[in-house]
């Protein structure tokens, strides 16, 4: 038996930085409104020619580089994303092209802000299973989804994209030992883009704003998210047959800074164990997970043999729980 190792971590941010003042501003609330309930300073938008493409591609770009990995054996390319070029045809196989994995499978994950914990997945089952390097990367562009008027979505969030790439390795004990994965579709419309869809298609739209997204309960958000993001934590601590205190880093999704300290606070894990981007890069969906994992490998990279918990949850409602050995 193999396992997966994480070999190579990358991200992107675009430079245009957004500070609170800025949307407190448009939207009349009062000076550190912002800060003090979501613990975010500010956050990145991309600039008017920035695709989700573009922002991917450079996510990507930066793991492989970091992995040193020959592109050539790169057998799959999963993209985790909600907002990508166009409804079709999917983004991953430009995103492919565009790096040069000429030899790689490559498929739209859409799973929201759990996006990247079902693309983890995915990968370190395909890698271990074909004995091939998998790039993952999560990225939107949620400037152009949200409504600048409306306060639950625009104070949230921002544009990003991180990478990593799995990579099978001898080292049997090495990659994913545990996951709990989860869906609620009796909130499926808690957080939604009403128009687009089949549903509701373009040509039956009245309004633009049905384009945008939309938070109908914030409160019933929070509770669901923290509810999934914990009970799926345990459940993964649970199978792996290891404890809260065998965790050398958490990682959950950077929905905004209350609920990862309530999370964390559930599982008593201490929050200097807790890796956080929320006060810079705000909320990024998807690629909150992987743009943490990449600025925190940068700073100091991580050991082999560290045991990363990571957790999301999100619309739909999706979510999940990891617990994996680097």
């Amino acid at each position: 038996m193999s396992g997966v190792t994480l070999a190579g971590f990358g991200h992107y941010v675009p430079e245009r930085r957004v500070v609170n003042s800025e949307i407190e501003d448009r939207l009349g609330l009062s000076d550190g409104w912002i800060l003090r309930r979501t613990g975010i300073e500010a956050r990145r938008y991309v600039s008017d020619d920035e695709a989700l493409s573009d922002i991917a591609v450079q996510a990507g770009d930066m793991a492989l580089r970091d992995a040193s990995v020959d592109k050539r054996d790169v057998g799959l390319l999963l993209l985790a994303t909600s907002t990508p070029d166009h409804l079709l045809p999917p983004s991953a196989p430009l995103v492919a092209h565009r790096l040069g994995l000429s030899d790689a499978g490559a498929i739209d994950v859409a799973g929201a802000c759990g996006g990247f914990i079902y693309a983890l997945s995915l990968a370190d089952s395909y890698a271990r299973a074909h004995q091939t390097a998998v790039l993952v990367i999560a990225a939107n562009i949620l400037s152009r989804r949200i409504n600048p008027l409306d306060r639950a979505s625009s104070v949230l969030f921002g544009d990003a994209a991180g990478a990593v790439v799995v990579l099978p390795t001898p080292r049997a004990d090495a990659g994913i030992i545990a996951q709990k994965l989860a869906s609620r579709g009796s909130n499926y419309g808690l957080i939604q883009i009403p128009g687009g869809g089949s549903r509701k298609p373009f040509s039956a739209l009245g309004d633009v704003r049905d384009t945008l997204m939309i938070i109908s309960n914030g409160q019933a958000v929070y509770a669901e998210a923290v509810q999934m993001m914990t009970e799926c934590a345990v459940s993964a601590l649970e199978k792996s047959g290891l404890t809260a205190a065998d965790v050398t880093s958490f990682i959950p999704h950077q929905a905004n800074a209350r609920m990862m300290k309530t999370v964390a606070h559930q599982l008593a894990i201490p929050m200097d164990r807790t890796l956080s981007t929320i006060s810079e890069f705000a909320n990024s969906s998807a690629a909150t997970i992987p743009l943490t994992l990449s600025v925190a490998n940068q700073a100091r990279r991580f050991a082999s043999g560290n045991t990363l918990l990571m957790t999301a949850a999100g619309a739909g409602m999706t979510g999940g729980a990891v617990v994996f050995r680097t």
